[in-house]
């Protein structure tokens, strides 16, 4: 904070020189100066105050260096709110971002995070500021990396080939935490990444633009249970997004729900549309099939 404050009173102080060859009021701005040079240490205060604030009741909460999961018994109330400081994040890998697999319903089970491309051995970094509270290789996701950040948010790194940094660590916007790689269960190499809150898995693309930019999507983001829940999503599309920055739009949105219709024995795309009052076509459009397709016995409709 000592060395962000400096740099500020340096710029505003070359602003003033440079003022001085173009303007001969130069008594009204050194009068202006104590209060710019309050205003700014005051603003500098607040936010590392805040920022204070937000990791002493965060890391102090179920901080478990042991295990993947910290929060084993948490039961939701949605929606939800998550607070940023950043309106940017930093890129997790030093190239474009290439999602192979979304967040959503794949291959029979939940894929709960995204896969993004990389080459094994590419340097992974940590999106926020945070600190590192898990590394370990963990079952499916092979060698793992949580770090967990200062609004209570954690991301998690998996499928890395080597860590570059140990629980406890605090970690900078952007800083190297590993390599990436293909452990685990994975075919061939991504970067796994996994966005959680209190133990709950969130969709990735609701919190953070992968697509264009590298921009948190709003400052405030409600999450209701479409965007915890993987069977409300496929994995081979991108779901569409809705940036929810209020409570009241995340009431609007939860009203709007939508049902899992899990398929029997005997079920047809006809059976299933005309019993729960939906076309055919918005069942096929919405979970990427086709009026051929073979219906399988437990396969999950999004209706």
């Amino acid at each position: 904070m000592k060395n962000s404050f400096r740099i500020l009173i340096a710029m505003l102080l070359f602003c003033i020189s440079c003022n001085n060859l173009f303007s001969q009021d130069l008594s009204t701005t050194l009068y202006q100066l104590p209060s710019l040079i309050q205003n700014i240490k005051e603003d500098s205060i607040k936010r590392q105050n805040l920022k204070d604030s937000l990791s002493i009741v965060n890391f102090n909460q179920n901080w478990d260096t042991i295990h993947f999961n910290a929060y084993q018994k948490t039961n939701p109330i949605y929606p939800f709110k998550i607070s940023f400081l950043d309106s940017t994040y930093a890129s997790p890998i030093p190239r474009k971002h290439v999602i192979t697999s979304r967040y959503g319903w794949r291959k029979g089970r939940p894929h709960r995070g995204i896969d993004i491309d990389l080459i094994t051995g590419d340097d992974v970094y940590s999106i926020l500021d945070g600190k590192v509270r898990y590394v370990g290789y963990h079952s499916g996701h092979g060698k793992t990396i949580v770090v967990r950040h200062y609004n209570g948010l954690e991301t998690v790194y998996a499928h890395l080939s080597k860590y570059d940094v140990k629980v406890n660590t605090i970690v900078k916007k952007g800083q190297l935490i590993g390599k990436g790689g293909n452990t685990g269960r994975s075919r061939g190499s991504h970067l796994h990444l996994e966005v959680r809150f209190n133990g709950i898995d969130i969709h990735p693309e609701h919190v953070f633009n992968f697509k264009d930019n590298t921009k948190i999507r709003s400052k405030d983001v409600w999450v209701t249970e479409d965007w915890a829940t993987p069977y409300y999503h496929i994995s081979t599309r991108q779901s569409f997004l809705v940036v929810l920055d209020s409570h009241e739009k995340a009431m609007a949105y939860k009203k709007r729900k939508r049902q899992i219709y899990i398929v029997k024995s005997g079920d047809t795309l006809s059976g299933i549309a005309y019993k729960n009052r939906v076309s055919i076509r918005r069942i096929c459009k919405t979970n990427k099939i086709r009026r051929t397709s073979t219906l399988k016995i437990g396969q999950r409709l999004i209706l």
